[in-house]
């Protein structure tokens, strides 16, 4: 049985273009993930301080509120080795679920609307995700799309943020989902053709709105989750530990990356052929964290060359923290401005079956255009076989601009009968403003 850090490791991997990912449960139960870099990409001079930098402004967007991403447990050495912790299930990935049968242009919708939202915010935020493909894209059991490996690539390469790079990748993923999932429908493809072009002319969050402005293309007009939420269920059958990571560690081995260890701190005494304290005290552990194992007698030379280098990655590594905590300090700085206006309704509409047979339940779907923030919206279901309206009250985290609230209705007896049923928003909603909207069906017995 394979064990890093606490995360039992499966026997289901999969290849990533950094490495190795393997299915996995956390120290609590759940499902999650572990990314086994490729060593040959830590070579490079830095890779090592930026990918930590990288994982430290991940961590803080997520607990600024951004939601989207994958979240991240730590980032840890185990001997040579260096792993990606992820506190949430890492399959199905969309270039695994692209070949599913079952997905539709409702499908399709949701994962373009829902990954330009989290682009949209990164971008907002200063920093991109830089490696946008299928295969960074996890399906979540609820059928929510969740953004995985963000800025790793960037910072194993030393590439800076490139958010044009991941509009152009948006673009292409519409026109693939277009080629698959709606090839049979096309008004639904066309409608995915043209958020590509609307991505690439006027940025991401207008391409997102003309997907929800034009979800009448979809079949039923719908945008949906459901077919999403049954196949990551199914993808996600318990997986039996294996062996596709190393052996079991002494938990002493494995050294978290997010922190480097204390120095050691004892007096500085130099004098002929005597190394100064603070480098001869250096943990084993500090400089695992440092510069990973290495050769165990190096030359005189490369001693030298090694404490040069030393005091270079020093140096990087204070830069990168304090980079990391302006970029912190400003993403949660944005957040706090966006909060303070907490959460609006701006549009709903409304779709419904054409027709309902006897004895049948109509799903009634409307779907409400926020500004992203968190609270509660109070609505109301008005169905024209009854007076008294149907108040609910449900809760909309942040960091999505769509939700979804359904009303069931089951029609009954023997007639032919055209019935209309009205969303009307209570609140939140702007002032002096009255949103609402209303879809008819007709029902035949």
């Amino acid at each position: 049985m394979s064990m890093i850090a606490g995360f039992l490791l499966s026997e289901r991997a999969r290849a990533s273009e950094l490495g190795t990912w393997v299915e996995a449960t956390g120290p609590d139960g759940r499902g999650a993930g572990a990314l086994r870099f490729d060593p040959d990409l830590l070579l490079t001079p830095g890779a090592r301080d930026r990918l930590v930098q990288a994982v430290v402004v991940d961590r803080r967007l997520a607990e600024g509120g951004m939601a989207g991403l994958v979240p991240i447990a730590d980032l840890v050495m185990a001997g040579e080795e260096v792993w990606l912790l992820a506190a949430h299930a890492v399959s199905p990935t969309l270039s695994e679920l692209l070949s599913a049968p079952a997905m539709d242009p409702a499908s399709a919708a949701a994962v373009l609307v829902e990954s330009a939202q989290t682009l949209a915010a990164l971008h907002a935020a200063g920093v991109a995700h830089g490696s946008f493909h299928p295969g960074t894209v996890l399906i979540a059991g609820d059928g929510a799309t969740l953004l995985g490996e963000r800025g790793l690539a960037d910072a194993i390469r030393g590439l800076p943020p490139a958010p044009e790079r991941d509009v152009a990748a948006w673009a292409a993923l519409a026109r693939g989902l277009a080629a698959t999932w709606a090839s049979g429908a096309q008004g639904a493809a066309e409608l995915f053709e043209r958020a590509a072009a609307t991505a690439t002319t006027h940025g991401l969050p207008a391409a997102r709105d003309g997907l929800l402005a034009g979800r009448d293309a979809l079949p039923g007009g719908l945008i949906s989750r459901d077919l999403l939420a049954e196949s990551a269920r199914r993808w996600s059958s318990p997986a039996s530990p294996g062996s596709a990571g190393p052996p079991d560690r002494d938990e002493g081995d494995i050294v978290t990356m997010l922190r480097a260890p204390e120095p050691t701190r004892e007096p500085v005494h130099v004098g002929p052929g005597v190394t100064p304290a603070a480098t001869r005290g250096q943990t084993t552990a500090e400089k695992i964290w440092r510069e990973g194992a290495g050769p165990a007698a190096p030359s005189a030379y490369g001693m030298r060359a090694k404490r040069a280098a030393r005091a270079r990655r020093r140096r990087t590594i204070v830069s990168a923290a304090v980079f990391a905590l302006v970029v912190a300090g400003a993403v949660l700085a944005w957040f706090s401005v966006r909060s303070t206006t907490g959460l609006v309704v701006r549009e709903a509409t409304v779709s419904a079956p054409k027709t309902l047979g006897c004895r049948k339940t109509a799903t009634i779907t409307g779907s409400l255009v926020t500004n992203g923030e968190a609270g509660r919206v109070t609505f109301q279901w008005l169905r024209s076989d009854r007076k008294e309206p149907i108040e609910q009250t449900e809760t909309v985290p942040s960091g999505t601009t769509t939700h979804t609230v359904q009303l069931r209705w089951t029609v009954k007896g023997e007639a032919t009968a055209k019935l209309t049923a009205r969303l009307r928003i209570v609140s939140p909603v702007p002032e002096g403003e009255k949103i609402e909207d209303k879809a008819t069906f007709t029902y035949k017995c």
